[in-house]
């Protein structure tokens, strides 16, 4: 079984933005209740199906196989929820770990999260400059729930 143990930030400046070139994802969910998400997702031109289990603490489980582009098209424009997650992720070395910042477009244009997956829950880490607030356990920020309440709605 596979297991996702990670953290969630709010990023507070734009410090990251040189340290990494953007690769486009399209994302979307064919089911989003609370013991398990299906996401089927787009990075470039490869295609993906992401199982996840309910999140404990900041675990949870989680199962991914790369599917033809294709299909994770004809998914995303026919079977999932709407709107779509559309964003540019940047992965950034800092401390020995690699750091995720996802910048949102479309309906979540402004919202920008950085995440670090861990080995284990208690791990120490050390922050870059441009982290800032911990949402890790702050559901708005899932992306799942990102489709049903987009960033726009939030002010």
């Amino acid at each position: 079984m596979g297991k996702e143990i990670e953290r969630k930030y709010l990023v507070k400046s734009t410090e990251w933005k040189k340290l990494a070139k953007g690769t486009s994802y399209r994302q979307g969910y064919l089911s989003t209740v609370k013991e398990r998400t299906v996401r089927v997702r787009t990075i470039d031109d490869k295609g993906f199906l992401t199982i996840k289990g309910i999140t404990v603490g900041a675990s949870r489980a989680e199962y991914e196989y790369e599917i033809p582009a294709a299909d994770a098209n004809a998914m995303l424009s026919n079977l999932c929820e709407k709107p779509l997650i559309e964003k540019n992720r940047y992965k950034i070395g800092h401390a020995g770990l690699t750091w995720e910042v996802d910048e949102f477009f479309g309906d979540n244009e402004g919202l920008i999260v950085a995440e670090v997956e861990l080995t284990s829950e208690d791990q120490k880490i050390d922050l870059p400059s441009w982290v800032g607030e911990q949402v890790t356990s702050d559901p708005r920020y899932f992306n799942s729930n990102l489709t049903k309440n987009p960033y726009k709605n939030w002010k």
